[in-house]
Order: C-alpha cells, then sequence, then structure tokens
C-alpha cells in the first residue's frame, strides 16, 4: 500500500507540484495500480514462457540494397552556393 508521503517523494522526484487534494487522488489511484499489480504477483507462471514482445514483430522495411545515385554535378546544379564537390551553407556557429 501506498503512503501519502510515498507520492509526495514521487512528486517531488519528478518535479510535480501537487495540491493537497490532487496528493489524495495520486495516493488513492496510484494506490489502486500498484493493489492490481500485486495481485499479477498470484498468478502461477512457472510454465509460462518469457516474452520480450507481446505481439510477432516483423522488420516493415525494406532490404538496404546499394543502388545507382544521381552524379554529384546533377544534384548540386539547382544549388544556389556550391563548391566542387559540396553545398555551401552559412555558417552557424561563429567565424
Amino acid at each position: 500500500m501506498l503512503s501519502r508521503q510515498d507520492v509526495n517523494k514521487v512528486s517531488l522526484l519528478a518535479r510535480l507540484q501537487l495540491t493537497e487534494a490532487e496528493l489524495d487522488t495520486m495516493t488513492s489511484q496510484l494506490g489502486q495500480i500498484v493493489g492490481y499489480v500485486e495481485q499479477l504477483n498470484e498468478l502461477d507462471t512457472k510454465s509460462v514462457e518469457p516474452l520480450s514482445h507481446p505481439v510477432d514483430v516483423k522488420n516493415v522495411f525494406r532490404d538496404d540494397v546499394l543502388q545507382p545515385s544521381l552524379p554529384r554535378e546533377t544534384m548540386l546544379a539547382n544549388a544556389p552556393h556550391a563548391s566542387d564537390e559540396f553545398y555551401l551553407v552559412p555558417a552557424v556557429l561563429g567565424d
């Protein structure tokens, strides 16, 4: 069971300023959540295999295959400012 002091300490660590009414509400609600989680400890899970994820996950990305790209000259043709190989941009960190 969570005490009011426990919830107050957690709120301070989270940098939350709770009013007295909010502290009472949070103590009650968080106590119910912790009580529910404690009920789960009563289940016999010895025969249950641990899961890393509850749903099978597939990689939805395409294979990373090397493909030819546009020539550098074509890419730099529309740049407002460019040197032989690079885009030129204004300095942002000073001189």
